[in-house]
């Protein structure tokens, strides 16, 4: 008697589109980050900013007892007053020293003196002006201000201590939100082909996850790269620019980032549990029509979700096996069961689950945007004896 048919999972092969996704590890770095430290000494009187709390550029950070400063700039501006009355009477001893000279009523050496000490005059004016200026910026460094737009963390000193510029921790440090960065890096052998989208002018969505790469935070787009590939490591950074206006990006927060770097369009594609590799290399096993089942090398290209691209080896419309491979040999008979709605067989698969997941995605996982739709699958079940995964599940 002969060798009874094989039941197998089975799908046939259609067309349409992958997606080329790098998924990469990344890290949150704000565009700006300031450590606000003093420009000068003083004990602060206040520190009224509330911490974690988004502050506008300008917005009050803290302010050092202004007193010592508004008395210094009184002095300085006494005194500059004091030398531009010298210096008006200078320049009017001057104008009538030059009357009497052309009258020749007045050595001209003594007009010539009095040129000099104008200019000296003039001279110590414009000394007494730079200190009224310098008095001016001591006194605006008094009230300590955010010099961006961003979320202030933790504050560093409390009202009453005594600041001074050279304070290592600073006051605050103030990171921006809006938009946020994210640096990752990719591998140099895929270099070519982002840099040819970035010289396009290409649109490349880059969509940052939670590092158990499940809930999608956000979705940004590819800013710049790296002028210099990392020899040890043989990678090149990026970086990808987020509006994040739910503020979920936080400063050196690490994510899962899957750049997008472009789409091929109607390509034939194969189920991923329908690949195999041994001896042969690669390969699909292929129902035939008589039911039998043949190996058949293939080549393949990137991997979309549940599908991989098929170079080379399988035509659109044939009937591969995926799953119960183990129990397979080239010749075996097997069989197709029938679909079963506990199984949830006889599904038509017109295409990948509606949002694009990652390989190994944990059932109920949240889908990730911009999955395209497969056309031309069909896929069945064996029975509950050796049924085949779920197709909608990984």
């Amino acid at each position: 008697m002969g060798e009874s048919a094989q039941p197998v999972g089975a799908a046939v092969i259609g067309t349409g589109d992958i997606r080329v996704i790098l998924s990469e590890l990344g890290t949150v770095t704000p565009l700006d980050t300031v450590t606000v430290l003093p420009q000068i000494s003083g004990p602060l009187v206040a520190v009224p900013f509330k911490e974690g709390k988004t502050v506008k550029k300008g917005d009050l950070l803290a302010e050092i007892d202004p007193r010592p400063f508004e008395a210094a700039l009184q002095q300085a501006q006494g005194q500059l007053a004091h030398d531009q009355g010298l210096l008006a009477q200078a320049q009017a001893d001057l104008q009538r020293y030059m009357t009497l000279s052309r009258q020749d009523s007045i050595a001209q050496q003594q007009v010539q003196d009095q040129r000099y000490l104008v200019a000296q005059d003039a001279g110590t004016v414009k000394a007494d002006q730079g200190t009224v200026a310098a008095d001016q910026l001591n006194l605006s460094y008094t009230k300590i201000v955010s010099p961006i737009d961003g979320m202030v963390g933790l504050r560093q000193v409390d009202p009453g201590n005594y600041v001074t510029p050279s304070i290592a921790t600073g006051i605050a440090v103030v990171a921006q939100v809006h938009p946020m960065s994210v640096l990752f890096s990719v591998p140099q052998q895929s270099l070519d082909e982002v840099l040819e989208r970035l010289h396009a002018a290409a649109a490349m969505p880059v969509y940052a996850y939670d590092s158990a790469n499940t809930k999608l935070i956000d979705t940004g787009r590819l800013s710049n790269i790296d002028n210099e590939v990392n020899t040890t490591t043989g990678t090149v950074k990026i970086r990808a620019v987020f509006p994040n206006a739910q503020e979920q990006l936080f400063p050196n927060q690490f994510v899962n980032i899957h750049l997008l770097v472009k789409t091929l369009s109607n390509v034939v594609r194969v189920p991923v549990p329908a690949v195999q590799t041994g001896e042969p290399g690669t390969y699909v096993y292929v129902i035939k029509p008589d039911n039998t089942v043949e190996v058949q090398p293939v080549k393949l290209g990137p991997v979309d979700d549940d599908y991989q691209q098929v170079i080379s080896g399988l035509s659109s419309g044939e009937k591969v096996v995926t799953d119960g491979t183990d129990r397979l040999k080239p010749g075996i008979k097997v069989t197709v069961p029938p679909p079963s709605a506990a199984s949830g067989g006889g599904i038509r698969r017109t295409g990948a689950p509606s949002g694009y997941h990652g390989r190994g995605r944990k059932p109920g996982a949240e889908a990730k945007p911009g999955a395209t739709q497969p056309s031309g699958v069909a896929q069945s079940s064996p029975t509950s004896s050796a049924r085949a995964p779920d197709q909608t599940q990984q």
